[in-house]
């Protein structure tokens, strides 16, 4: 399986993500077949262009003059009549749901009679299903972002000339890293927002990656500033480590009872910290408390906060970047004197280092067996070694 990270340091658009996609090696016939399915009255013109010394490919859909918006039953109504795979139809319709819903909490209507003009007229058909189409024909299980340029200035909307980002923008970047470089122009557009967001995950900062190409999808203005384009790095989803790059949360607690921050260590386990552990130490006027320390990835910071504040007696936290290195392991089974028991094994490059038999197996194998814990566990240790 793949991986696809996006860098949006000139916004996103639904043809720009398109185009980065095809970009990667995808036939355009192939693609073409797949968005006539759909059955729409539209022409799909990709063609190679440059912005700012980067080559790469654009794409215009072109559709009739009178091609209207919809409402989210007449989009699900397209969709799902064509004959397109199930994971592409489910994903496009996530999209388009989150599209609307959007838009209904902006202009305070229900979800159902909300109709939308640009962003479910046929050319964001064809970005939406297409991207979803392509991520599934290049086999990519997880897509991610880099924090995004919003741009600057005032777009021209159907509703009138609009601040940047505009509302249906700024609902769906909601609990999401944004910024803007000053450019004079929006750069990321309501189907961009809608595509990145329902699908994937923002990295801040920029991951340690090991990619295998890039595709480049250009946008159809010229900035000011910097290049009108998105990459896109593509490779192998085991190659890729998001969590390589971790933090530390730590929080000094001395008003709080070791019930509750016991509770709260298998807690934090529940909520993704790859490791919770406290540490007894002397604080301000000789009171006795406890240093929590947590180890999570970037995108579990997040809600590891909330829960310290909401589930412990803490009023602050600190938190900061360290790095790591883990063996890579995998689990093995024996079978001792007809108990199953698994063994966690331990990699350094390609020799086993570390052989750890799971303690709960051991436990129900020595019951059953009325033999020592300790003599089951060096047993199993030696005959997986055998």
């Amino acid at each position: 399986m793949k991986f696809v990270y996006f860098d949006c340091s000139s916004g996103a658009s639904g043809d720009m993500i398109l185009a980065s996609l095809l970009s990667l090696g995808v036939p355009l016939e192939d693609f073409r077949q797949a968005i006539n399915n759909l059955k729409l009255r539209v022409d799909i013109k990709v063609s190679k262009a440059s912005s700012r010394g980067f080559s790469g490919l654009r794409v215009e859909v072109v559709v009739p003059k009178n091609s209207a918006g919809r409402t989210f039953s007449e989009v699900e109504s397209t969709i799902k009549k064509s004959r397109l795979e199930a994971e592409v139809k489910e994903n496009a319709l996530k999209i388009f749901k989150r599209l609307f819903e959007a838009e209904s909490r902006v202009h305070g209507r229900s979800f159902r009679t909300t109709h939308l003009h640009e962003a479910a007229a046929d050319d964001a058909l064809v970005d939406i299903v297409g991207a979803c189409w392509l991520l599934r024909r290049l086999q990519v299980a997880e897509v991610y972002f880099s924090p995004v340029n919003l741009g600057s200035g005032y777009v021209e909307t159907s509703h009138g000339l609009l601040p940047v980002p505009p509302p249906a923008v700024a609902e769906l970047m909601a609990g999401f890293p944004v910024y803007s470089s000053q450019e004079p122009t929006e750069l990321l557009t309501p189907t961009g927002a809608a595509i990145l967001t329902s699908l994937g995950r923002c990295l801040s900062p920029w991951p340690e990656l090991v990619y295998e190409k890039i595709g480049y999808g250009l946008g159809h203005r010229d900035l000011k500033y910097h290049p009108n384009l998105l990459r896109a790095f593509y490779g192998k989803l085991q190659d890729f480590q998001p969590a390589r790059k971790i933090q530390v949360i730590e929080a000094t607690i001395d008003d709080a009872s070791p019930q509750l921050l016991g509770n709260f260590l298998n807690r934090a386990l529940e909520l993704g910290a790859l490791e919770a552990y406290l540490t007894p130490v002397v604080m301000k006027k000789n009171r006795l408390g406890s240093k929590l320390t947590i180890l999570a990835e970037i995108d579990k910071i997040d809600r590891l906060t909330e829960a310290i504040f909401r589930e412990t007696t803490t009023i602050g936290l600190r938190y900061y970047p360290v790095e790591r290195r883990v063996l890579r392991r995998e689990i093995k089974e024996i079978s001792l004197k007809g108990q199953e028991i698994r063994v966690k094994v331990s990699y350094f490059g390609g020799e086993a280092i570390n052989f750890q038999p799971e303690f709960d197996d051991c436990l129900r194998a020595a019951e059953k067996l009325k033999l020592p814990l300790k003599q089951v566990i060096t047993e199993a240790i030696r005959k997986f070694k055998a």
